[in-house]
């Protein structure tokens, strides 16, 4: 059995996609880019403000899934621009920085991104 999960807190979905899925015990995460929910738009002031806001839309949905970063056991953050790798990953960890319970993870440069982002990070949770 599969229960949509959707909040206002997070942008909602630019295609036929929830923002995530919760089957059984474990919630499937689409990929959060850097748009505001409040205001539809990307967030300006480049890849760090579109980390952090991507972060804060992934919080919000793990929230309303009854969730947080600690139930995250699988990451995969897509990149336009892997020189970008150590920006990302400082704010990255500010959320998952503990390396005893860090999920796995991997990052790739992905040539072009939805909105022509410069970052999306998916995640996977188990309860």
């Amino acid at each position: 059995m599969k229960t949509i999960i959707q909040t206002d807190k997070a942008p909602a979905p630019i295609g036929p996609y929830n923002q995530a899925v919760l089957a059984n015990d474990t919630l499937y995460i689409s990929g959060q880019i850097g748009i505001d929910p409040a205001t539809g738009e990307l967030v300006e002031g480049g890849v760090d403000e579109e980390t952090k806001q991507a972060m804060k839309n992934l919080e919000a949905i793990l929230k309303e899934a009854d969730m947080t970063f600690e139930n995250v056991v699988k990451t995969s953050i897509f990149l336009s621009d892997m020189n970008d790798y150590r920006s990302v990953n400082g704010i990255y960890s500010a959320y998952l920085a503990n390396n005893q319970t860090a999920p796995a993870r991997e990052a790739i440069e992905a040539a072009n991104l939805p909105k022509f982002v410069k970052v999306e990070i998916s995640m996977i949770a188990v309860k």
